[in-house]
Protein backbone atom coordinates (compact mmCIF):
# COMPACT_ATOMS: atom_id res chain seq x y z
CA UNK A 1 0.00 0.00 0.00
CA UNK A 2 1.33 3.44 -0.96
CA UNK A 3 2.17 5.79 1.90
CA UNK A 4 0.83 8.94 0.28
CA UNK A 5 1.73 11.22 3.17
CA UNK A 6 5.37 10.14 3.05
CA UNK A 7 5.37 10.51 -0.74
CA UNK A 8 3.97 14.03 -0.39
CA UNK A 9 6.72 15.01 2.06
CA UNK A 10 9.34 13.54 -0.29
CA UNK A 11 7.86 15.53 -3.20
CA UNK A 12 8.13 18.78 -1.25
CA UNK A 13 11.64 18.07 0.04
CA UNK A 14 13.15 16.69 -3.16
CA UNK A 15 11.21 18.36 -5.98
CA UNK A 16 10.05 21.73 -4.65
CA UNK A 17 12.66 22.89 -2.14
CA UNK A 18 15.44 21.89 -4.55
CA UNK A 19 13.98 24.10 -7.32
CA UNK A 20 13.92 27.32 -5.28
CA UNK A 21 10.40 27.04 -3.88
CA UNK A 22 10.91 28.68 -0.50
CA UNK A 23 7.53 30.21 0.38
CA UNK A 24 6.25 28.55 3.56
CA UNK A 25 2.54 28.98 2.65
CA UNK A 26 3.15 27.42 -0.78
CA UNK A 27 5.14 24.50 0.65
CA UNK A 28 2.45 23.99 3.29
CA UNK A 29 -0.28 23.90 0.64
CA UNK A 30 1.60 21.24 -1.37
CA UNK A 31 2.12 19.24 1.82
CA UNK A 32 -1.60 19.44 2.58
CA UNK A 33 -3.39 18.74 -0.72
CA UNK A 34 -3.55 15.03 -1.66
CA UNK A 35 -2.49 14.93 -5.32
CA UNK A 36 -3.60 11.31 -5.56
CA UNK A 37 -7.22 12.36 -4.97
CA UNK A 38 -7.22 14.20 -8.30
CA UNK A 39 -5.92 11.31 -10.40
CA UNK A 40 -7.56 8.25 -11.98
CA UNK A 41 -7.27 5.11 -9.86
CA UNK A 42 -4.61 3.57 -12.11
CA UNK A 43 -2.26 6.53 -11.58
CA UNK A 44 -2.66 7.12 -7.83
CA UNK A 45 0.38 5.04 -6.87
CA UNK A 46 2.63 7.30 -8.98
CA UNK A 47 0.94 10.56 -7.94
CA UNK A 48 4.11 12.18 -6.62
CA UNK A 49 6.60 11.63 -9.42
CA UNK A 50 7.83 14.90 -10.95
CA UNK A 51 6.00 14.56 -14.23
CA UNK A 52 2.82 15.77 -15.86
CA UNK A 53 0.12 13.20 -15.12
CA UNK A 54 -2.51 12.48 -17.81
CA UNK A 55 -6.01 12.70 -16.36
CA UNK A 56 -8.23 12.43 -19.41
CA UNK A 57 -8.85 13.28 -23.01
CA UNK A 58 -11.15 16.26 -23.15
CA UNK A 59 -14.12 16.31 -25.51
CA UNK A 60 -11.92 18.17 -28.00
CA UNK A 61 -9.67 15.09 -28.17
CA UNK A 62 -6.73 16.89 -26.59
CA UNK A 63 -5.04 15.08 -23.68
CA UNK A 64 -5.24 16.93 -20.38
CA UNK A 65 -2.71 16.75 -17.56
CA UNK A 66 -2.07 17.66 -13.97
CA UNK A 67 1.04 19.84 -14.21
CA UNK A 68 4.18 18.38 -12.66
CA UNK A 69 4.71 19.63 -9.09
CA UNK A 70 7.90 21.65 -9.51
CA UNK A 71 6.81 24.15 -12.19
CA UNK A 72 3.34 24.36 -10.67
CA UNK A 73 4.77 25.26 -7.27
CA UNK A 74 7.15 27.80 -8.82
CA UNK A 75 4.26 29.46 -10.66
CA UNK A 76 2.11 29.54 -7.52
CA UNK A 77 5.02 31.09 -5.61
CA UNK A 78 5.50 33.65 -8.39
CA UNK A 79 1.79 34.54 -8.17
CA UNK A 80 2.27 35.72 -4.57
CA UNK A 81 -1.31 34.77 -3.66
CA UNK A 82 -2.85 36.73 -0.79
CA UNK A 83 -5.66 35.72 1.56
CA UNK A 84 -7.81 38.55 0.21
CA UNK A 85 -7.36 37.58 -3.45
CA UNK A 86 -10.21 36.57 -5.73
CA UNK A 87 -8.56 34.16 -8.18
CA UNK A 88 -9.61 32.93 -11.61
CA UNK A 89 -7.87 29.68 -12.49
CA UNK A 90 -7.90 28.85 -16.21
CA UNK A 91 -7.86 25.12 -17.01
CA UNK A 92 -9.05 23.49 -13.80
CA UNK A 93 -8.80 19.92 -15.09
CA UNK A 94 -9.51 17.60 -12.16
CA UNK A 95 -9.12 20.40 -9.59
CA UNK A 96 -5.65 19.88 -8.06
CA UNK A 97 -4.26 23.37 -8.69
CA UNK A 98 -7.56 24.91 -7.58
CA UNK A 99 -7.21 23.10 -4.26
CA UNK A 100 -3.67 24.46 -3.83
CA UNK A 101 -4.80 27.99 -4.67
CA UNK A 102 -7.81 27.73 -2.34
CA UNK A 103 -5.50 27.36 0.67
CA UNK A 104 -3.73 30.60 -0.23
CA UNK A 105 -6.53 32.83 -1.59
CA UNK A 106 -9.84 34.18 -0.38
CA UNK A 107 -11.82 32.48 -3.15
CA UNK A 108 -11.15 30.68 -6.42
CA UNK A 109 -13.21 30.48 -9.60
CA UNK A 110 -11.91 27.39 -11.42
CA UNK A 111 -12.76 27.49 -15.13
CA UNK A 112 -12.82 24.28 -17.17
CA UNK A 113 -13.97 23.83 -20.77
CA UNK A 114 -14.68 20.10 -20.52
CA UNK A 115 -17.86 19.28 -18.60
CA UNK A 116 -16.73 15.80 -17.53
CA UNK A 117 -13.49 17.14 -16.08
CA UNK A 118 -15.40 19.97 -14.39
CA UNK A 119 -17.76 17.45 -12.79
CA UNK A 120 -14.83 15.39 -11.50
CA UNK A 121 -13.17 18.51 -10.11
CA UNK A 122 -16.38 19.61 -8.38
CA UNK A 123 -16.79 16.21 -6.74
CA UNK A 124 -13.17 15.93 -5.59
CA UNK A 125 -13.03 19.48 -4.21
CA UNK A 126 -16.36 19.07 -2.42
CA UNK A 127 -15.39 15.70 -0.93
CA UNK A 128 -12.15 17.15 0.43
CA UNK A 129 -13.84 20.26 1.82
CA UNK A 130 -12.33 22.97 -0.40
CA UNK A 131 -15.48 25.03 -0.15
CA UNK A 132 -14.05 28.37 -1.31
CA UNK A 133 -13.71 27.03 -4.88
CA UNK A 134 -16.45 27.31 -7.50
CA UNK A 135 -15.92 25.19 -10.63
CA UNK A 136 -17.48 26.75 -13.74
CA UNK A 137 -17.50 25.72 -17.40
CA UNK A 138 -16.83 27.67 -20.57
CA UNK A 139 -14.17 28.34 -23.22
CA UNK A 140 -10.86 28.80 -21.41
CA UNK A 141 -9.60 31.58 -23.65
CA UNK A 142 -12.64 33.76 -22.86
CA UNK A 143 -12.19 33.66 -19.09
CA UNK A 144 -15.23 34.10 -16.85
CA UNK A 145 -16.37 37.70 -17.08
CA UNK A 146 -19.48 37.35 -14.92
CA UNK A 147 -17.36 37.08 -11.74
CA UNK A 148 -14.70 39.63 -12.79
CA UNK A 149 -12.68 41.57 -11.85
CA UNK A 150 -10.03 39.26 -10.39
CA UNK A 151 -6.96 40.03 -8.31
CA UNK A 152 -5.16 37.10 -9.92
CA UNK A 153 -5.71 35.13 -13.11
CA UNK A 154 -3.66 31.91 -13.02
CA UNK A 155 -3.20 29.82 -16.17
CA UNK A 156 -2.85 26.15 -15.25
CA UNK A 157 -0.91 25.41 -18.43
CA UNK A 158 0.99 27.29 -21.11
CA UNK A 159 -0.27 29.92 -23.56
CA UNK A 160 1.39 30.67 -26.88
CA UNK A 161 -0.30 34.05 -26.52
CA UNK A 162 -2.57 35.60 -23.87
CA UNK A 163 -6.00 36.69 -25.19
CA UNK A 164 -6.86 40.35 -24.51
CA UNK A 165 -10.23 39.21 -23.12
CA UNK A 166 -8.44 37.79 -20.07
CA UNK A 167 -6.47 40.94 -19.35
CA UNK A 168 -9.69 42.93 -19.33
CA UNK A 169 -10.94 40.77 -16.44
CA UNK A 170 -8.11 41.84 -14.13
CA UNK A 171 -8.80 44.26 -11.31
CA UNK A 172 -6.75 47.46 -11.33
CA UNK A 173 -3.57 46.36 -9.55
CA UNK A 174 -4.19 42.71 -10.43
CA UNK A 175 -1.87 40.31 -12.24
CA UNK A 176 -2.00 37.38 -14.62
CA UNK A 177 0.48 34.52 -14.20
CA UNK A 178 1.17 32.13 -17.07
CA UNK A 179 3.86 30.31 -18.97
CA UNK A 180 4.01 32.04 -22.35
CA UNK A 181 5.75 31.01 -25.54
CA UNK A 182 6.67 27.71 -27.15
CA UNK A 183 8.43 24.59 -25.91
CA UNK A 184 11.67 24.98 -23.98
CA UNK A 185 11.82 28.69 -24.86
CA UNK A 186 8.58 29.38 -22.96
CA UNK A 187 8.91 31.44 -19.79
CA UNK A 188 6.93 32.10 -16.64
CA UNK A 189 5.36 35.51 -17.11
CA UNK A 190 3.56 38.02 -14.92
CA UNK A 191 1.35 40.63 -16.60
CA UNK A 192 0.27 43.38 -14.18
CA UNK A 193 -2.50 45.91 -14.66
CA UNK A 194 -2.21 49.53 -13.58
CA UNK A 195 -5.27 51.43 -14.77
CA UNK A 196 -5.43 51.12 -18.55
CA UNK A 197 -1.78 50.03 -18.76
CA UNK A 198 -0.24 46.56 -18.61
CA UNK A 199 3.35 45.64 -17.86
CA UNK A 200 5.02 42.30 -18.53
CA UNK A 201 7.91 40.70 -16.65
CA UNK A 202 9.34 37.32 -17.67
CA UNK A 203 11.04 34.94 -15.25
CA UNK A 204 12.23 31.31 -15.44
CA UNK A 205 11.95 28.90 -18.37
CA UNK A 206 9.25 26.24 -18.15
CA UNK A 207 8.23 23.71 -20.80
CA UNK A 208 4.64 22.73 -20.00
CA UNK A 209 1.61 21.68 -22.01
CA UNK A 210 -0.34 24.40 -23.86
CA UNK A 211 -3.95 24.78 -22.73
CA UNK A 212 -6.77 24.24 -25.25
CA UNK A 213 -7.63 27.53 -26.91
CA UNK A 214 -4.25 29.13 -26.22
CA UNK A 215 -2.35 28.28 -29.36
CA UNK A 216 -1.40 31.13 -31.66
CA UNK A 217 -3.58 31.43 -34.74
CA UNK A 218 -1.90 30.12 -37.89
CA UNK A 219 -0.27 32.86 -39.91
CA UNK A 220 -0.55 32.86 -43.68
CA UNK A 221 2.56 33.66 -45.67
CA UNK A 222 2.16 34.94 -49.22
Amino acid sequence: MTDYEAARVHMVDCQLRTTDVTSHPVLSAFLTVPREAFLPEALKATAYIDEDMPVAKAASGEPRYIMEPSPLAKLVQLADVKKTDVVLEIGAGEGYAAAILSLLAGSVVALESDEALAANATQALSTLGYDNVAVVTGPLEKGYASEAPYDLIFLNGAAEEVPPALLGQLRDGGRLVAVTGNGHAARATVISREGANYSTVRYFNAAITVLPGFRKAAEFVF
